[in-house]
């Protein structure tokens, strides 16, 4: 998603050495006129009274090679020659990697030939804007400075690292009396960063960590525009009539202040959600007062029938609008705008102390995956989009954020597509450092660290309020704060109006206020087999689990290819206790013994990469589908119901053999089709602890009408065991039904064996399929051997079988329609042995015609299993411009099945598969 120039040099080891390199950088961009780079990149600003402009861009040095002063680098004119560009929200590293300074980081141990010392001075971010008119007042406002920042415009320091610190903190810096007409200058100089001892970002054991540390500026930078009276801090604040949804109060508050020196009055008007409110407000000099609108001042701010914001899959999404204008002497003098939904959210904790979450008064189990951003911090919205909608795709109501805080527009997005969102700050580090357990970064808090720290929780619960994607906020992750550093976060949220659920921890962990967090935070975090999640202990489907997996998920052999070394990717099936790089930092996670030794106790020795890689995307399969199986069939129990459960990780910042349902470049295997298919609307499926076969309704409405059928097979597709239930129903809202129970043995039922189970509606249509290979020797869990990171085992189950399936012969049939810059390509995959063997896991993959994965793709259904006879019809949706003006193609492949591709072009008649 972020490719790279051809390079130009490489950057040296020394810091020094930058300066000689960077006067041969012919990319860089300047400041001014540079004849060799041509005019700079310089932001026009309006003098529109309430105009937010971001700066388009820096040129970005490090202090090493800059010998001039401060105020000579942040005057207008300024040689800036040989700088590097930067787009508007940049690392400082990010800028270098666009600029071809080094290979690719996520390409083998790329990352780890980059050196640390460029990054362990200060550096310049210096951009240019014009003005045209004076008479407006002009500020400086922003956030995400990582790590702290001095300030000047037009050769005057205006903040210190003092004043600017924290990747949180937000900041308006009114320069009215340092810009002119004409070209103006802003500079930072960036501090170095270490999320150990600053309130930043980090990246604990995720992924390599970056050598820059992210140092740089990493969300917008706007110059603002306005008149004598200033309007901030616009929000509504709602009340919804629950359960009714009858009614809904509006409650509008603004922050309106004169920034002259004499007094004034201020007329503020506008409309919210199309009611219109205007109020005067008297102002002296420099002075500050919250203006409100209530409805028993405007009856029309309690709204009768409201359009309630749902989230995916419960309703729709509709969001309204808030319009305010401060005028002066009948001129505008400023403007605000939000948008915000109208739902309510409560999180209290159930009998048995987890923390249950209700919209609009209906429970739901919240069903997520932990984000990360690009490790770079890289914004690109149309990758952050495609993530999200893949969660929508995986049947995924909700995203976790433990710190690296996304910009507005991810939140946006988040509203628009109904994902609940779980912000929170992060462990491990300087954040959580005045708590954290032996062993544990981060430096204990100094008094200076306690007023970043309610300036960082104050800035983002102003900024996330309005969000009805934003459902609480985790104040405490591993560990709980204290009461100190509680207090202070509770009191920049109520003084911010926040009105969601505040939770003290991701971790079983209280807070003196807020008390038990409701959640627990018990792993794994490596592998376990599928039936550890249908226990009700440790990480097993009861209460709120914050993060859990079963740790690696290894991609597809495209990816694998695209990301490691022939070298490489040897080690990677043939030495199992060989420090991976692409997994963690981290001592425990550093390799993939756990995982290959029980792949190959399970599955058999891999004989070859391939053969590691179609193994990985089974197991894969069957444990991710277990995990969010086992949540959801007990989420409407009784006794201790499952809450909550979030897949450690939804994605990865980087190109990862761990915690992702997807990879860095949005391919999809075993892991992410396990999620897809756990997590169907109306499902039925296998429990691994009891042998029954349930039914889970995920709608709202019941279903009746249906029919449940079982049958076991041998590898070889020898029947052995067959069995219908009739008539079920099954309540909404998660609700579930056993359908029937699998005898404790049958007859003839080999080691190895599998379970097709299909869910008919009461028209005969099939509504659901899922098809298990099991095994009559279960895993076995040493439960007292349980650490903080998985629960050993001393038994494996047996699927050497399906080593024996022969292959069978699959068809495809493939055609393209094209609309709007949208493709689809609908194929129809058969099963056309004359035998019983059927095809398992049969994989669909959409290619261009040189073999390679056209990303990303959303399909309807994919790694079928099919029985001769059989077929299935899948559609691909996915930008046309993705193929690259290439046709479009579908590989299938499954676990014995022979790799094949055929076209698919327009419709056209059907051909028979031909070998690649």
């Amino acid at each position: 998603m972020f490719p790279r120039r051809a390079p130009a040099h490489r950057l040296a080891t020394a810091v020094v050495a930058l300066g000689l390199l960077g006067s041969l950088n012919t990319s860089a961009w300047a400041s001014g006129h540079d004849p060799a780079h041509g005019p700079a990149r310089i932001t026009r600003v309006p003098s529109a009274a309430g105009s937010q402009t971001p700066l388009a861009g820096y040129a970005i040095r490090s202090t090493a090679d800059v010998g001039d002063s401060a105020e000579a680098v942040s005057s207008p004119g300024y040689p800036a020659r040989g700088w590097y560009p930067a787009g508007p929200r940049s690392t400082v590293l990010a800028a270098l990697l666009a600029d071809g300074a080094y290979d690719d980081p996520f390409v083998s141990t790329n990352l780890q030939k980059i050196p640390k010392s460029p990054f362990q001075v200060p550096w310049w971010y210096r951009s240019d804007f014009t003005v045209t008119d004076t008479s407006h007042r002009t500020y400086l406002d922003f956030s995400g400075v990582i790590s702290a920042a001095d300030v000047y415009v037009n050769g005057h320091r205006v903040a210190t690292t003092a004043d600017v610190t924290g990747a949180y903190t937000h900041h308006e810096l009114d320069v009215t009396s340092l810009v002119g007409a004409g070209t103006n200058t802003v500079a930072f100089r960036i501090r170095p960063n270490d999320p150990d001892k600053n309130l930043t970002m980090g990246w604990i054991d995720w992924l390599q960590p970056p050598p820059d540390q992210n140092m740089g500026i990493v969300r917008d930078v706007l110059v603002r525009r306005g008149g004598p009276v200033a309007l901030r801090d616009a929000h509504v604040v709602t009340k919804l009539a629950v359960p009714s949804l009858a009614t809904a109060d509006l409650t509008v508050k603004a922050e309106a202040r004169n920034d002259s020196d004499r007094p004034v009055t201020a007329e503020v008007s506008g409309t919210v959600a199309g009611v219109a409110v205007t109020r005067s407000v008297e102002l002296a000099a420099h002075q500050s007062r919250t203006v409100t609108f209530t409805p028993a001042d405007v009856p029309g701010l309690r709204i009768a029938s409201p359009k309630v914001w749902w989230p995916a899959g419960m309703g729709g999404q509709p969001l309204y609008d808030l319009d305010l204008t401060a005028s002066v002497a009948g001129t505008a003098s400023d403007t605000a705008h939000e948008s915000f939904g109208i739902r309510d959210v409560r999180a209290p904790l159930n009998s048995d102390g987890a923390r249950q979450y209700s919209v609009n008064g209906r429970r739901l189990l919240i069903k997520g995956g932990g984000w990360s951003p690009d490790e770079f911090l890289r914004w690109d919205p149309a990758y952050v989009e495609d993530r999200l909608k893949y969660a929508l795709d995986l049947g995924l109501n909700a995203i976790r954020l433990e710190g690296h805080i996304e910009p507005d527009e991810f939140f946006d997005l988040a509203d628009r597509y109904g994902i609940l969102t779980l912000p929170g700050w992060e462990c491990c580090d300087k954040w959580e450092g005045q708590v954290n357990g032996d062993g544990e970064r981060g430096e204990k808090w100094t008094a200076a660290d306690y007023p970043v720290a309610q300036a960082s929780m104050a800035a983002e619960a102003a900024r996330l309020r309005d969000h009805p994607s934003v459902v609480s906020f985790l104040i405490g992750s591993d560990f709980a704060p204290d009461a100190k550093i509680e207090k202070i976060y509770l009191d920049a949220l109520r003084a911010a109006d926040w009105s969601v659920p505040v939770v003290s921890a991701a971790s079983d962990n209280s807070t003196p206020q807020l008390g038990s967090s409701g959640m627990k935070m018990t792993g794994p975090y490596d592998w376990v087999p599928p039936n550890y999640w249908y226990a009700k202990r440790e990480g097993g489907a009861t209460g709120f689990n914050s993060e859990t997996s079963a740790g690696p998920d290894i991609p597809t052999l495209d990816t694998l290819r695209r990301m490691m070394t022939p070298a490489e990717l040897d080690t990677l099936w043939k030495n199992p206790d060989l420090k991976q790089y692409h997994r963690s930092p981290s001592p425990v996670f550093g390799t993939l013994k756990v995982y290959d030794t029980a792949l190959t106790g399970r599955y058999g020795a891999p004989k070859n990469l391939t053969d590691y890689v179609r193994k990985a995307q089974l197991a894969q399969y069957e444990n991710v589908r277990a995990q969010y199986e086992a949540y959801g069939r007990n989420q409407t129990d009784a006794d201790k119901p499952s809450t909550g459960v979030v897949y450690w990780m939804f994605n990865s910042g980087w190109t990862s053999l761990h915690w992702q349902l997807m990879d860095r470049y949005l391919d999809q295997g075993g892991a992410y089709f396990g999620a897809k298919k756990a997590n169907e609307p109306l499902h039925v499926q296998y429990s691994y602890d009891d042998g029954t076969v349930a039914v889970v309704n995920n709608r709202h409405t019941e279903a009746s009408g249906l029919t449940a059928r079982v049958t076991l097979f041998d590898p070889d597709g020898t029947q052995r065991y067959d069995r219908t239930a009739t008539g079920l129903s099954v309540k909404g809202d998660g609700a579930h039904t056993t359908a029937l129970t699998l005898p404790a043995s049958v007859s003839g039922l080999p080691s190895t064996y599998l379970a097709r189970l299909v869910l008919t509606d009461a028209a005969g249509r099939e509504v659901s399929r899922n098809v298990y290979w099991l095994s009559t020797r279960p895993d076995t869990l040493d439960w007292a051997k349980t650490d903080w990171w998985h629960t050993p085992t001393t038994g494996s189950a047996d699927l050497t079988g399906l080593s024996s399936m022969a292959q069978v012969p699959v068809t495809a049939t493939a055609s393209t329609t094209e609309a709007g810059g949208t493709s689809a390509t609908t194929v129809t995959v058969r099963n056309t042995g004359t035998g019983k063997t059927p095809a398992l896991l049969t994989d669909v993959h959409l290619v261009d015609a040189d073999g390679k994965p056209v990303l990303p793709v959303r399909w309807s259904d994919n790694e079928v299993s099919l029985w001769p006879g059989e077929s299935a019809t899948l559609t691909a949706t996915y930008r046309t411009a993705d193929l690259h003006g290439s046709e479009p193609r579908v590989r299938v492949s499954g676990w014995n099945a022979v790799e094949r591709t055929v076209p698919a072009r327009a419709p056209e008649p059907s051909v028979p598969l031909s070998s690649r």
